[in-house]
Formats: C-alpha cells, sequence, structure tokens
C-alpha cells in the first residue's frame, strides 16, 4: 500500500533537458568557369567576424582601456584574457505532495513528484526502463508521488485512465493499478475493469466510481496546477523540488539525487 505523508517542500528547481544541437545546412555550391561563388554558411561567417571587430572598436572608443580593469585592480589584468563564467541558477520548485499517491518511505531524503500520462509513451517508457532500477538504487531513500498531467488534446483515453487509477486508490491498489496501466497496451473501460479484477477490487465499486466519475476534477485540478506551473510536456519530474524533464535516463537521476544527497545544490 502506498504510504503518504508530508515533508518540508523545498523551495526553488533546476531544470534538466537534453540538448539537441540542429545539423547545418549547407546549400550546393554550383562553380561556373571564370566565376567565384561563396557558400552561403562563409558570407555569415565573414560578417560575424567584420561585426565582432566592429564591436571590439566601438567598446574601445567609448570605454577606452578600462574595458578589462576595475578600480585598483592589478594592472596588468589589461593584457589577460576575461572569462566571467556565471554559475547556473538552481531553482527548487514548491510542489505540494501530501495526499497524494505515493510509495515509499514517508521519512525517505529524496521525494520525487512525477507528473504523468497513462497514455504518454513517453511515461511508459520511463516506468519500463528506470522506474524500478532507481528505487532498486536507492532503497529506503526515495519516496515517488504521482500527479496526473493527462494531455487530453493527443491522448484521449488519458483522463479515464487516470480517473480510474483514482478509483483503485480508492481501495489501496493506486500503484498495481498504476503498474497494469503502464505494463499494458491497452486502455479502455473494459480494460479498467479487468484490471480490477485481476486485483481483488470490488468490481460494483470500482465501476460506480468510473461511473460517476468520481475523481474528475481531483485530476483536473492536478493538471491545472502542472500547467500553471509552466509544465507542458510528459513526463516532468521534481526531485525535492529541482526539475527534470522528459523520459530521461537513470544516469540523470542518479546524478541529481546523488548531488542532492551530497548536500551540494542550494536550499
Amino acid at each position: 500500500m502506498p504510504t503518504k505523508s508530508s515533508k518540508p517542500t523545498p523551495s526553488k528547481r533546476k531544470t534538466i533537458a537534453p540538448a539537441i544541437e540542429p545539423i547545418p545546412f549547407e546549400e550546393p555550391v554550383i562553380q561556373e568557369e571564370d566565376t567565384v561563388t561563396f557558400k552561403r554558411s562563409h558570407f555569415f561567417t565573414a560578417l560575424s567576424v567584420l561585426t565582432f571587430a566592429v564591436g571590439l572598436l566601438l567598446g574601445y572608443l567609448i570605454w577606452g582601456t578600462n574595458v578589462f580593469s576595475g578600480g585598483g585592480g592589478n594592472p596588468q589584468a589589461v593584457n589577460q584574457p576575461s572569462v566571467v563564467e556565471e554559475a547556473p541558477e538552481i531553482i527548487r520548485y514548491d510542489i505540494p505532495y501530501e495526499g497524494y499517491p505515493s510509495i515509499g518511505p514517508d521519512d525517505a531524503p529524496i521525494t520525487i513528484v512525477e507528473f504523468s500520462d497513462f497514455q504518454c509513451p513517453y511515461c511508459r517508457q520511463w516506468y519500463q526502463t528506470v522506474y524500478e532500477p532507481l528505487l532498486a538504487a536507492y532503497p529506503n531513500q526515495i519516496r515517488v508521488v504521482y500527479r496526473h498531467l493527462p494531455l487530453t488534446s493527443i491522448h484521449p483515453d488519458a483522463q479515464a485512465a487516470a480517473e480510474a487509477a483514482m478509483c483503485a486508490e480508492e481501495q489501496d491498489k493506486f500503484w498495481e493499478f498504476h503498474d497494469k496501466l503502464f505494463g499494458g497496451e491497452l486502455l479502455g473501460a473494459g480494460v479498467y475493469s479487468q484490471y480490477a479484477s485481476a486485483l481483488g477490487l470490488n468490481l460494483e465499486k470500482f465501476e460506480n466510481c468510473i461511473n460517476n466519475r468520481t475523481y474528475q476534477q481531483a485530476v483536473q485540478a492536478d493538471s491545472d496546477f502542472a500547467l500553471n506551473l509552466g509544465v507542458n510536456s510528459t513526463p516532468t519530474f521534481f526531485v525535492n523540488g529541482l526539475a527534470i524533464v522528459g523520459a530521461q535516463p537513470l544516469d540523470v537521476f542518479r546524478q541529481v539525487i546523488d548531488k542532492e544527497l551530497a548536500g551540494e545544490f542550494p536550499e
């Protein structure tokens, strides 16, 4: 049975998302006799160099030799390259998790709030490749909290599946039902009843809950919270308030969790 508890919620977040660099496209070069043809990329490179040179000249004319030196600084600093790297901003989001379906110890040092969609293929992929190995890698150190974000515009069965999972939660079987939804390939009212029957739920109570749409507003409230926060894709996770977007591999979660356990992230 999932455990539910309250824990002091953090106040900032770190967003981690995969970077995808576009592949540069170069137009073919057509050369004719006595004709000089430049690639478009060469033209923009030359233009960038010219713009950079003009910028340096203007900077020198406006600021003089004080561009690289501060008051009372080392006079030789003018002759040294100056590179200023700003540390990436780390933000923790305040994500409520008390009273939502959760699995793991109440006093776990790491709480992962997952916003997910039972019809989302990436959510299914993360469940099948990362969920169990992650829990196994940190025994008694992780609590996972599930919150709903059914993307109904592209996943027409996601809302009903979320409501069915909450009907299973009424009978303390949310996570078992969760596993069946992500472990199977089909969704639909008949499938939900089959899962409920296999889990030994009271079918009459379960089906009445679905037919009455008992948890429609609760699921909608989860979605509204996520969208207002700026979450617009599934799955999205908050590890003690630090955001991980997408079905990231196990190593990404381990890096964040290990740093968090080591106290390397600011509170």
